[in-house]
């Protein structure tokens, strides 16, 4: 192997291997949710992160740091563009970023040419937004509990063009998948043309029946996109699944990719439409035309790779599974309490890692530095949209010595 081919593959394939052939074999066949709760094996994950000693990490949700051997082998890719300099620029990039495409394509499940790289959700999505032609009278529909950023966008385009925003309210906690869908069912009119979903609301972990919200759109003639931010690698699903034209997510979250990557999925048949934010000259039916970049770091797109490679060790389901689990471990215990009020759907198959818990009497920016200072516990305060509390998101990493030291802070606020 030369030298080029070895720095590409330092923590990449080889991070199959990242936790040993043997412990790999003796839980190669244990179902998920059984090697969920199997403390030894999540030791052995939790072993390839540097932690702080400062605080419990509860707040992975806006960026989860990577593992060391991603780590090690992003400052790998950073010295070697740093030293070949314009030459890899120009010979060698757009070689490796399309090997990178085609892995994350694989993980998503969709062709390489349906998919690229962006810097995060906002963008990806936003990219959509103002790439609609969008006229006068046209309506969009969304929660008011999505992401702040691409209704700032939508909003804008209001402005721009005299299109029409209506948005719907999602249920907190829903009996059935009928009702989150008839919810946005009754906002749809004849001038809708797009409808924008999350996957898993961002500020209360609530997984949504996107398959079956996006095959009623469609019954409708309109198109859906849909907030991935906060499942991509996180719950394992393959996107062509689900039935979107659209599809946004960040991979710094929950696949610890190095800050400032994202995904844009576009389904085939829908690229020709959409403008391009800049001017480019792809074809218009080619998904590099809203890929126009300029010069960007490239290093932080070669850690892609690394970062898919320990994630497949761990394995989509396996990481799905341990998510859930941890969420439940500790939320079961704290519902019900004096005082505490969860803002998460109680069905577990409503929700997975994430989840939002609020003490009444305490403001939600209050909870969060009492958390912290009090208990070195790090969370993130969410205050608005019917939701008041902290958002809890923990990783791979996370104990469930560390859950006990979080549940044991709650139940003292309880009290």
């Amino acid at each position: 192997m030369n030298k080029r081919d070895f720095l590409r593959t330092v923590g990449g394939a080889s991070l199959g291997l990242a936790f040993g052939p043997e412990l790999l074999a003796q839980y190669a066949g244990m179902p998920a949710a059984t090697l969920a709760e199997d403390e030894k094996f999540w030791a052995a994950v939790r072993a390839k992160f540097q932690l702080t000693p400062e605080y419990i990490n509860l707040e992975n949700g806006y960026y989860c740091f990577q593992p060391e051997e991603v780590l090690e082998a992003f400052i790998g890719h950073v010295r070697r563009v740093n030293v070949m300099g314009s030459r890899y620029m120009r010979t060698v990039k757009d070689e490796d970023k399309l090997r990178v495409r085609t892995k994350l394509a694989g993980l998503a499940g969709c062709s390489p040419a349906e998919l690229i790289i962006t810097r995060n959700t906002t963008e990806s999505l936003d990219t959509v937004i103002s790439g609609f032609n969008w006229d006068t009278g046209d309506e969009a529909v969304m929660a008011n509990q999505d992401y702040g950023a691409m209704i700032d966008q939508f909003k804008l385009q209001a402005r721009r063009y005299g299109m029409v925003n209506r948005f719907v309210d999602i249920p907190m906690d829903p009996k059935s998948d009928d009702e989150v869908v008839r919810v946005y069912a009754a906002a749809l009119t004849s001038k809708t043309r797009l409808l924008m979903i999350p996957h898993m609301v961002n500020i209360t972990g609530h997984v949504l029946p996107v398959r079956a919200i996006c095959d009623m759109a469609h019954a409708r003639g309109v198109e859906v996109m849909v907030d991935g931010a906060h499942a991509f690698a996180h719950l394992d699903f393959r996107i062509p699944d689900l039935h979107c034209d659209y599809y946004g997510a960040s991979l710094h979250k929950w696949l610890s990719v190095p800050l400032g990557a994202g995904i844009l999925y576009v389904k085939r048949d829908r690229i020709a439409k959409l403008w391009p934010v800049y001017g480019d000259g792809s074809p218009d039916d080619n998904i590099g035309k809203l890929n126009h970049t300029g010069t960007h770091p490239v290093h932080t797109d070669l850690g892609i790779e690394n970062a898919i490679a320990f994630h497949e060790a761990i394995g989509g389901a396996r990481k799905e599974a341990r998510l859930r689990y941890l969420q439940r471990y500790w939320s079961d215990k704290v519902r019900g309490l004096p005082k505490i009020v969860l803002n998460t759907p109680a069905d577990p198959t409503r929700s997975c890692g994430i989840a939002n818990v609020g003490v009444q009497g305490i403001k939600p920016g209050d909870l969060m530095n009492i958390l912290l200072d009090k208990f070195k516990v790090w969370t993130v305060a969410i205050d608005g949209v019917g939701v008041h509390g902290v958002r809890v998101t923990p990783q791979v990493y996370t104990t469930t010595g560390e859950l006990d030291a979080f549940v044991s802070a709650l139940r003292a606020l309880s009290a």
